[in-house]
């Protein structure tokens, strides 16, 4: 049983609470003003929260003792109040209160206060989220992630603009990224990507490390759905590389992106890359390519389907059942260039259509002719057909060209 707490305890605690918001504000303390304005990530209860409690009537005590942060900080203790409660759909009203700051905000000349304006975006997102949630979880409508996204937007309007509040602009567009990807609208996160890479104003080397790598992790991932996979590679790659190495959690959701990217353009990562970040459900689909087993693919792909479709990789895996081919005709050239070297490059298409009933594939020959007109035309394989003799002719110079780094 919570101790009891006395009208006059709560009063000053709520009083010392605004005072030090008032004192940061005075002061341009950006470092307390965000610690004070981080509603979701304080342990409940806390001692504010306490006297909330015990105190209902709050907001006219905030409102009479700072009338200049009238707007700011009774919404500010409502959203305090009601987080501790666990009543997260009446803690939402927090944008009443964000939007309040980003008021002030727009009017101070320096950038003293981004740390909190950052805490702010960071905030109305998880609010959003949990009260989303708790409307879902009532039947209700969970818009709240919406409103927030529609908010940042603001936000991010307000620090796209020249002079020194620009650095702030990837953190809040991050923040957006996680919304859309969130909602499923990712076609949204097109605008704001031009407006940071086109904006004159904009300099993306002089934004923080953290920003950058978080930037070009979801803008690598966009590319892979987009399939556009050269563009992909180098921007997960970037996030891989820049991304601190004692955060191996965020380097994991990199590597689950990067490494099918990877594997489109014929680069196969070590098992033991995989094994150290538990990425254990690519070492069959690496398996697969090097042994030219189109059935160990299909069953890891099977194995992993909902994984690889919640991911949006499925699709992308999917389409490495061509470098299997290659790699199953490499196989057959390979045996059969020891048995008849003088007809190495000449391969019978029923000679294929053996191996795949091997692995329990079943195709006949004119399904096999299509797959190899396929091969052929991604320039997997170099060679032509001898149609009426249903025989593959293989280049007798570099027959299975390399991929280097060039999706099929």
């Amino acid at each position: 049983m919570a101790a009891y707490l006395s009208m006059g305890e709560a009063h000053r605690r709520i009083a010392d609470y605004l005072s030090r918001v008032a004192d940061s504000v005075s002061s341009s303390d950006g470092a307390a003003l965000a610690s004070l304005l981080a509603v979701s990530s304080a342990p409940a209860p806390t001692p504010l929260s306490d006297a909330l409690s015990a105190f209902p009537d709050f907001p006219r005590l905030a409102a009479d003792r700072y009338p200049h942060l009238s707007d700011l900080l009774p919404p500010l203790l409502r959203a305090i109040h009601s987080h501790s409660l666990r009543r997260f759909a009446d803690a939402y009203p927090f944008e009443k209160a964000a939007n309040a700051f980003l008021q002030e905000f727009r009017n101070w000349e320096t950038p003293w206060a981004m740390e909190a304006m950052h805490t702010v975006a960071l905030e109305i997102r998880l609010l959003a989220e949990k009260a989303d949630r708790e409307l879902a979880t009532s039947g209700k409508n969970p818009d709240k992630l919406q409103a927030a996204g529609s908010f940042l937007m603001k936000v991010f309007g307000a620090l796209a603009v020249k002079g020194p509040k620009h650095i702030g602009a990837l953190y809040v567009t991050c923040q957006l990224f996680k919304i859309y990807f969130r909602l499923g609208t990712v076609h949204l996160c097109r605008s704001v990507i031009r407006s940071i890479e086109t904006a004159r104003n904009f300099d993306f080397e002089d934004f923080p490390v953290k920003d950058k790598v978080t930037y070009m992790y979801y803008t690598g991932r966009l590319e892979v759905f987009n399939e556009n996979f050269l563009v992909a590679d180098q921007k997960l790659t970037y996030a891989l590389v820049h991304c601190n190495p004692q955060y191996e959690s965020n380097l994991r959701r990199i590597l689950k992106f990067l490494i099918p990217v990877k594997l489109s353009i014929g680069v196969l990562p070590r098992i033991t890359l995989l094994e150290r970040y538990n990425l254990l459900e690519y070492a069959v689909v690496v398996t697969s390519l090097k042994r030219g087993d189109l059935r160990l693919l299909r069953q890891a792909l099977e194995r992993h389907e909902d994984q690889f479709l919640k991911s949006g990789v499925y699709l992308v895996l999917e389409k490495l059942e061509l470098q299997v081919y290659q790699r199953l005709v490499k196989k057959i050239h390979i045996i059969q260039r020891q048995k008849e070297p003088a007809k190495a490059h000449q391969i019978k298409l029923e000679v294929v259509v053996k191996a795949l009933k091997w692995l329990e594939i079943d195709m006949d020959v004119d399904e096999v002719e299509c797959i190899m007109a396929c091969l052929i035309y991604k320039n997997l394989i170099k060679g032509y057909f001898a149609h009426k003799s249903k025989v593959l002719v293989l280049s007798k110079q570099d027959p299975f060209p390399k991929l280097n780094g060039k999706p099929v």
